[in-house]
């Protein structure tokens, strides 16, 4: 006291139930404040041995799948036509001439085209070529890029060549660009990351999964090595290497096991064949014989992974986020409390998962439509069938995905970050 004045009592900052420690101060701040948060600091000895006893078998099986089923240097090559890239010059309708393709009906109507090729062997050269002017043929116009087949023969004729498809390079490189754009916007760094290991997946599909069912490799074990491999590569490229990322990991494992069990029951019961129109097809160009219902196996698994990875990241960094807002919270009360997120997230999930399907089999819903049988008919028939089995099989997978990453994330956070008897938090 001077002066006869008192004197301000020092600010004193109130000791809250949980406080940071010093290590953890960064850490803490950024994740609080909207910015990137860093990877969770390492697990005590005993969680992580625990998860590599779990995940290093599977990673090991993954790569030794790949390394047994590759056969991308002695794949069979039975196309024995060449792309040449060209340009619609003029177009003419009119009736069908004697140079008609097979399977016209006489007395048609036909279409000429005059294309002038871009590449090829008669670069800058002109040639026309009849196609049939039916509803389901596509419409050329001048100017259209289009993609010629050159089977031999004369390369200045137009019998040498068939019309098969538009180029479509220019629009789908501007989609992909903008695609990566809002991906860097949003992402940033991780955004970064999200779109390298998205490489690295294609990169699996085309380099080793594609190739060796082709092959003649078993397409569910084709199937199952190469989701296991992009599995890994992605979530830890992704989300780095740590607990959080391992629990991720391994409950989507165990969900794509539970998911190849179910649909492998399921098509046998079904008696499902996969010999649908595309696969039959595929077949008859192979020229040799080919697992029809482990390609729709495994198309059942390459399709879930990715609905799995996003549920199962996601209740991952809830319940780390949980235990982080409440160190206090049980393992039980983490499980609660991450279920009640979960349930919301797979309700729409498998909305998710159930429109893509019925997104991608419309022209076979609309034609089993009106196809004059009832509707048991149609949900019964093998290209339906088979819809409503990858579907159902993959949508279980899905729902079983929150309960059991949950579960293991709750116990994997608090034997990560417990907390001591007086309410702080210790590295245990």
């Amino acid at each position: 006291m001077l002066n006869g004045e008192t004197e301000p009592l020092p600010r004193v900052r109130a000791k809250h139930r949980y406080a940071p420690e010093p290590d953890e101060a960064d850490e803490w701040s950024v994740s609080h404040h909207g910015r990137e948060e860093p990877p969770s600091p390492p697990p005590p000895g005993r969680v992580r041995r625990l998860l590599a006893v779990l995940l290093v078998p599977f990673a090991l099986a993954a790569v030794v799948g790949v390394v047994l089923l590759y056969r991308g240097d002695d794949t069979a090559r039975t196309a024995n036509t060449t792309p040449v890239k060209s340009e619609v010059t003029a177009t003419q309708s009119g009736a069908c001439t004697a140079d008609v393709p097979a399977g016209t009906p006489q007395g048609g109507q036909c279409v000429t085209v005059t294309v002038r090729m871009t590449d090829g062997r008669a670069p800058n050269r002109e040639v026309r070529l009849i196609v049939p002017n039916e509803p389901s043929s596509p419409r050329f116009a001048a100017g259209d890029k289009v993609v010629l087949a050159y089977a031999g023969g004369n390369p200045l004729e137009g019998q040498s060549y068939q019309l098969v498809d538009f180029q479509r390079t220019t629009p789908l490189a501007v989609l992909a660009a903008l695609f990566a754009l809002a991906v860097l916007i949003l992402g940033r760094w991780q955004g970064i990351k999200a779109l390298v290991a998205l490489g690295l997946s294609f990169g699996v599909l085309v380099l080793f999964v594609l190739p060796s069912i082709i092959a003649g490799q078993n397409p569910l074990l084709v199937a199952v090595a190469g989701a296991g491999v992009i599995m890994f590569l992605v979530l830890y490229l992704t989300h780095g290497l740590s607990a959080r990322t391992s629990t991720a990991v391994l409950g989507t494992v165990v969900s794509l096991a539970l998911i190849g069990g179910l649909g492998t029951l399921f098509s046998a019961t079904a008696k499902l064949t996969g010999l649908d129109e595309e696969t039959a097809t595929l077949i008859g160009t192979l020229g040799h014989g080919i697992d029809a219902r482990g390609l729709l196996l495994a198309g059942v698994v390459i399709g879930a992974l990715g609905v799995l990875d996003d549920v199962t990241v996601t209740q991952t960094s809830a319940i780390w986020e949980l235990r982080a807002a409440n160190p206090l919270l049980s393992a039980r009360e983490l499980y609660a409390a991450g279920m009640r997120i979960g349930r919301d997230h797979v309700s729409s999930a498998v909305n998710t998962l159930v429109m893509a399907y019925a997104g991608a089999a419309l022209p076979v819903l609309l034609y089993s439509s009106i196809s004059g049988v009832g509707l048991g008919g149609i949900l019964t028939s093998q290209s339906i069938a088979q819809e409503v089995v990858r579907t159902l099989v993959g949508s279980i997978g899905l729902v079983a995905a929150v309960p059991i990453t949950t579960a293991i994330a709750a116990i994997v956070a608090t034997q990560q970050l417990p907390s001591s008897p007086n309410g702080g938090h210790t590295h245990g």
